[in-house]
């Protein structure tokens, strides 16, 4: 009995192309077979919002900055405006807070929590509450050392800015689901 010749180059790499096509369009029909889409701007039910933003608030000016970015949207700032707007978006408070999570046995700190807080509302120029006073937030952990104090403050920094732009994203997906009365 003679073995089986070995395929010629040429067509054992025509076949495993083949296979691996077969592998990407059954990939990718999995994909949109499970409802997989790629996240896009929110569609909002009105045009204009006026908000109390604070200008040296670093989450306002993320917040403004993204909420100016979804194209059907007006953000109105001067209150002398507001007449203009169909919702109004207030920020009640902004909080950040460093708490001491865990100690060494000699007494100095181990670990932080660091949390942002951000309280809001949402309502229509004529006072009906779309999203009644609601907090959000965000935590993280951090270890910490008095050797790496400089890296460990920069670290702090990039966690706080992680997290406002997490809060940002869940308010304006907050603000989307709203409904006008």
């Amino acid at each position: 009995m003679q073995a089986p010749q070995p395929l010629p180059n040429s067509r054992r790499q025509w076949l495993q192309q083949g296979a691996r096509m077969g592998a990407t369009v059954a990939a990718l029909g999995w994909l949109t077979a499970c409802g997989f889409k790629l996240r896009k701007a929110p569609e909002l039910p009105f045009k204009t919002l006026y908000s109390n933003i604070a200008e040296t608030s670093l989450f306002g000016q993320l917040l403004k900055r993204n909420l100016k970015s979804i194209g059907n949207l007006e953000v109105i700032s001067d209150a002398r405006e507001i007449e203009r707007a169909d919702v109004i978006l207030e920020l009640l408070q902004e909080l950040q807070e460093k708490v001491i999570l865990s100690r060494t046995s000699t007494g100095t700190v181990r670990e932080f929590t660091l949390r942002l807080r951000v309280s809001f509302r949402l309502r229509t120029r004529n006072g009906d509450e779309l999203i009644p006073q609601t907090e959000i937030s965000q935590e993280r952990e951090i270890s910490f050392s008095e050797t790496a104090a400089l890296s460990k403050e920069a670290e702090e920094l990039l966690l706080y800015r992680d997290m406002r732009s997490d809060l940002v994203q869940q308010l304006i997906r907050r603000i989307a689901a709203a409904r006008l009365p």
